[in-house]
């Protein structure tokens, strides 16, 4: 045993002598949640967690590795036990090394291994939780229940109208979240924020869908390039567009010719947000996202009336006062119909200088942030007038993605989060998960060099990279970070990435070096892969479809 192992091996020590009662020489017996990974070096980690009231009661974890490895796991049960369940799952690699300190550099990804084996392990119960919870209180007509409203008829409806009501909830009750989002007048970017959020969540790996209720101006396929595309029909109903794992449904993808314009009243309206809601095969989704057009008429009120159970609504509005006195009518709407404000947006505040940064308040500044407090709901953020903005939606492209290294990219993810939470652990009995009762869950994270938003032909010369964790088990991508990489050097990357947990990287080319160097910390190459969005790439190669051609810099 080398010294730095035998110096961690008595950290080791010190660190189950913190612990309460801990029990780490192997697993619990009756154990809530459970999950092993093994890590780049090939050390393999388990942990087992005893769940109570969504506190953490006991930790137990064994591991092969070194004492390092022991260090760090002793360590994170210490940082566990009597914490709350979501505050385990966010643990962190930094939290652990912090508690630990002078932990040698080259030993890192033993405290990364022992993070995300604990949080592995706090997803395994939250999805054990998940599925009891839907075998005992599914909502659907499929189900089963006879308590649930969609099993039986109510008073004076008749059987056109029964069945009608039970296929709109049966697709509802796939969908997880539902969250409208509003604004009190037009030309506010609504839009422009309910496209970013939903793309933002599913860069988070949540299954979306976007469904844009704009009867009379649907600008959501033109923002997301999907201009001509054309709606088809299945046995379970409309297919809605799919970019990665988000589905699109517009009244755009319908006209014929996109100068049609669309003179309805209200009754037509509600008919086609129905049909949006009942007869578009949605299936099952984390959220949906529902970008009505301004004000409180027809379309946002149809869509509180038919699906009954909101889980919120974000107003968006500009820093200007005629803007945001409409903001509190929009306020009013959501508290008339008991749907909660999950905050209040400032879209267009303060113009930033693309050349030297700084900000120049075009409008009058603080209005939505003034509303959101007078109004006593929270206030998510302030996105400034970026001119990339505006590029990225008349190109076809989502700024969020396209610019994610951005700091107006950075807002809008922080915006994101009070939807994000309602995913959270703590809400953990909403519904079904994918994962499969009895399945391991596997985490790889994958690497991809980006430029432009799309993959780098040169890992060393690339803009940022995208870290993609993905579950072996059910192939699906369950999260995205971009991260910018230090300066280039000659064999800087490969420990770099192995330091934040990259087990595989597809590149367009690599030298035979810097493949053997990838080699050593224990990461996957792939290389020859096109051109294309991290998402579409990742999904190529867990499918097994990735077409790789010659390796762009082989020497």
């Amino acid at each position: 045993m080398n010294e730095h192992c035998a110096e961690f091996e008595a950290l080791s020590a010190i660190a189950c002598d913190h612990a309460a009662n801990p029990r780490n020489n192997g697993p619990l017996q009756d154990f809530d949640g459970h999950a092993r990974i093994t890590g780049p070096c090939g050390d393999t980690m388990e942990f087992w967690i005893v769940v109570q009231d969504s506190l953490v009661q006991a930790v137990s974890f064994v591991t092969d590795g070194c004492g390092t490895s022991h260090a760090c796991g002793s360590m994170a049960t210490c940082l566990a036990e009597g914490k709350r369940i979501e505050e385990v799952g966010s643990l962190q690699q930094e939290d652990i090394l912090n508690a630990l300190a002078d932990l040698p550099a080259a030993s890192r990804h033993c405290a990364l291994l022992a993070a995300n084996t604990l949080k592995a392990a706090c997803m395994d119960y939250v999805n054990s939780r998940r599925k009891k919870m839907k075998d005992h209180q599914s909502t659907c007509d499929s189900c089963g229940d006879t308590s649930c409203s969609a099993s039986r008829r109510e008073h004076g409806e008749s059987e056109e109208e029964f069945e009608d009501r039970r296929k709109l909830e049966s697709r509802l009750c796939r969908i997880r979240h539902k969250v409208v989002v509003l604004s009190g007048k037009g030309g506010v970017g609504k839009s422009t924020v309910a496209v970013n959020i939903a793309t933002a969540l599913m860069m988070e790996g949540k299954r979306v869908g976007l469904l844009d209720v704009d009867i009379h101006g649907p600008s959501v396929p033109t923002m997301l390039g999907l201009e001509g595309q054309t709606i088809i029909g299945s046995d379970d109903g409309l297919l809605p567009i799919e970019i990665g794992n988000l589905k699109v449904m517009s009244l755009g993808f319908l006209l014929q010719d996109p100068d049609d314009a669309v003179i309805w009243r209200g009754p037509m309206k509600m008919g086609v947000i129905k049909q949006f809601l009942k007869d578009v095969a949605w299936g099952d989704l984390d959220y949906l996202i529902i970008d009505s057009p301004p004000g409180t008429g027809d379309e946002p009120l149809s869509v509180c009336q038919l699906i009954g159970s909101l889980d919120g609504a974000v107003v968006v509005t500009t820093p200007q006062r005629v803007a945001s006195v409409d903001v509190r009518k929009s306020i009013m709407f959501c508290r008339q119909l008991d749907v909660t404000v999950l905050g209040v947006v400032e879209n267009m505040s303060g113009f930033v200088c693309p050349k030297c940064g700084a900000v120049t308040q075009i409008l009058s500044a603080g209005g939505g942030q003034g509303i959101a407090e007078s109004m006593q709901v929270p206030f998510l953020g302030a996105i400034p007038l970026d001119p990339a903005i505006a590029q990225a939606g008349d190109s076809g492209q989502a700024f969020v993605h396209h610019f994610a290294a951005s700091s107006t990219a950075a807002t809008m993810r922080d915006i994101i989060q009070p939807i994000v939470d309602l995913d959270s652990p703590a809400n953990e009995g909403a519904n079904e998960s994918n994962t499969t009762e009895g399945q391991e869950e596997k985490v790889m994270k994958i690497a991809i060099p980006l430029a432009d938003g799309k993959l780098c032909m040169h890992f060393g010369h690339c803009e940022r990279f995208a870290l993609i964790d993905v579950d072996e088990t059910s192939k699906t991508i369950l999260k995205r970070e971009d991260i910018v990489p230090p300066p280039h050097e000659p064999g800087l990357l490969p420990p770099w990435l192995a330091e934040r947990g990259a087990t595989t990287i597809i590149a367009g080319g690599m030298g035979q070096r810097a493949q053997g160097l990838f080699a050593e910390q224990g990461i996957q190459v792939v290389v020859g892969a096109p051109a294309d969005s991290p998402e579409t790439i990742v999904g190529h190669y867990l499918a097994g479809t990735l077409q790789t051609g010659s390796n762009t810099c082989d020497h």
